[in-house]
């Protein structure tokens, strides 16, 4: 037995679309179009179909046009970009590479902090290096978290970026990364090598700025000079510096004291650090501080107690340091010159430079400002 029909539902009745003329037709796909337009600006991203229904083609002549890779008439060209650029349609490069095999246009740089203004210098180097080349810079931090770290790296190579730059974490294993490098991906490590790769490194002179700090602090009287280093200890820049403060040690015949070394990662923990060391018997006369976060920490405390007469020489320099009083003297880094190197050679791997992975040495120079000229007690007596 055939079922009861269901009576329609009134609704008024449609004459956007329904037109026998050829202008008829012109007049409704223009309106389509419109309503097109409008529903795609309250509800969703342009597609390349709305662009081919836009033109009135198929979504493979869009895309011969946007991609350069097949034939197109003038006039369909101009007509696709006039559609493309009235509806806002972005393609997606990333999903093109992808299905194509090839590179994305971008390259991806993992720091291990956002905040600090050495690793901003840096990024910011890279990034107008690549940007005449046409590449895009993403980047990430990973909070020195080894986790972290292969996390962003991971999200990288899915979207197969052209280079990728890494500050390695502590404890970080980038032997993941052998495959992609042997494929001609472009790896660089900044500020410290990588572990289980036999990748690009660019560094500073760790040791040798070191030992050129603690020497200044020497020379002008300073027998017991406390050292503030970053944690965690086996950070590479660590054991580098700490290891050019020893050197300046043995090499001017000074003992070396435990009690005189300390540790700290952020600027509180170093201004913690800094009253503790000044609390001893027989205190520090001058500080050296491991990076620019600490030598942050140790002039806040420094000025908290009051302290005019212990010299300060950082690694690395800090914003304004000028304006302290007295000014900081620092051994100062290039930021701008590692992140230049580490994308000129990244560069000329991804141009087909094949030849065997290489470290290479920035050097740092000694700004002299005041702080680290403080003479020792003794002599400030005599």
């Amino acid at each position: 037995m055939p079922r009861p029909r269901r009576p329609l539902a009134s609704r008024p009745p449609d004459h956007s679309t329904r037109h026998s003329t050829a202008s008829g037709r012109g007049r409704g796909r223009s309106r389509r179009a419109q309503e097109t337009v409008f529903s795609m600006a309250a509800n969703r991203r342009p597609t390349l179909a709305d662009v081919a229904r836009e033109v009135g083609v198929s979504a493979k002549t869009v895309s011969r046009v946007l991609n350069e890779d097949g034939p197109a008439s003038p006039e369909t060209r101009e007509q696709v970009l006039a559609a493309v650029a009235k509806l806002g349609f972005q393609p997606n490069l990333m999903a093109r590479n992808i299905r194509v095999g090839g590179p994305d246009t971008t390259v991806g740089l993992v720091i291990p902090d956002l905040g600090n203004p050495f690793f901003g210098a840096v990024a910011r180097s890279i990034e107008d290096t690549v940007r005449d080349r046409g590449l895009t810079l993403l980047m990430g931090s990973s909070a020195d978290e080894p986790d972290r770290e292969r996390a962003l790296t991971d999200k990288f190579l899915a979207r197969r970026v052209s280079i990728l730059l890494v500050v390695p974490s502590v404890g970080a294993d980038h032997s993941h990364l052998k495959t992609h490098r042997a494929t001609g991906l472009p790896v660089v490590f900044l500020d410290r090598p990588g572990v289980g790769l036999a990748a690009d490194s660019v560094v500073s002179s760790n040791r040798t700025g070191s030992h050129d700090g603690v020497a200044h602090l020497i020379a002008h009287g300073h027998r017991r000079i406390g050292f503030v280093g970053d944690l965690p200890v086996k950070l590479y820049t660590r054991r580098e510096r700490f290891t050019g403060y020893r050197e300046a040690l043995d090499r001017a015949g000074l003992p070396y004291d435990r009690s005189l070394v300390t540790n700290a990662h952020d600027q509180q923990g170093a201004s913690a650090a800094t009253s503790q060391l000044l609390s001893l018997t027989d205190p520090p006369t001058a500080l050296f501080a491991g990076n620019n976060i600490v030598a942050l920490g140790i002039v806040a405390e420094l000025a908290r107690s009051r302290r005019k007469d212990v010299a300060v020489v950082s690694f690395d320099d800090v914003p304004l340091a000028e304006a302290l009083e007295p000014a900081l003297t620092v051994v100062a880094q290039d930021p701008e010159e590692i992140g230049r190197t580490a994308a000129t050679t990244a560069l000329s791997r991804l141009d087909g430079d094949r030849t065997r992975a290489r470290t290479i040495t920035v050097p740092t120079r000694l700004i002299v400002r005041g702080s680290g000229e403080r003479p020792a007690p003794a002599l400030q007596q005599a």
